[in-house]
């Protein structure tokens, strides 16, 4: 996106409402390992149990809007602006990596970040959550452009990627598959 408040030709601007859970709760994603789980833990429920910790809280995404109603969404944006003359399957991979560009921005100098950005501003928040908008609107786009059927394609590569990682294999353990010994 244009940082000097103006929309270019293509860009997303009035479309960083869709959207996004902006609830304060933790999230990440496992370091090198594709499809990690996202993980949040309430503080409030941080009492012991049976002399121990609370079971950690999973994050979760609201129900609403589904990857099909964003789709739609985009779709409807683009036709009202007769756009999709410029969003051709190069030019939005294109625009989507600048716009993940844009999110490292964000994280750009901070060193390591901890999950659930305890130290970012409100304001950070927001700004990444239109980032990551505006990444999750170009990809869904893009993979409308290419005809790929994104749950379909996940499901397909989460079984996969049980395949290459097997769990009792790889417990704890950053290496990519290729290092594994059967």
């Amino acid at each position: 996106m244009a940082t000097n408040g103006k929309a270019a030709p293509g860009s997303h601007g009035d479309m960083s409402s869709v959207s996004v859970n902006g609830s304060s709760e933790d999230s990440s994603t496992s370091h090198s390992h594709p499809c990690g789980r996202a993980a949040a833990e309430d503080p409030s429920r941080s009492k012991l149990l049976n002399g121990g910790p609370a079971p950690r809280q999973r994050f979760a995404f609201s129900p609403e809007p589904t990857i099909e109603d964003i789709r739609r969404m985009q779709a409807e944006f683009t036709d009202e602006r007769d756009w999709n003359q410029f969003h051709q399957p190069r030019n939005l991979l294109l625009a989507m990596v600048g716009e993940v560009g844009e999110v490292s921005e964000l994280f750009q100098w901070r060193g390591e970040v901890a999950e659930g950005l305890p130290d970012w501003t409100e304001p950070e928040r927001e700004q990444l959550a239109h980032e990551l908008s505006d990444v999750m609107i170009y990809l869904v786009e893009l993979a409308e452009k290419c005809r790929v059927d994104l749950p379909q394609a996940v499901l397909r590569k989460m079984a996969l990627n049980r395949l290459k990682y097997p769990a009792n294999k790889v417990h704890g353990s950053a290496k990519k598959y290729t290092e594994y010994q059967d």
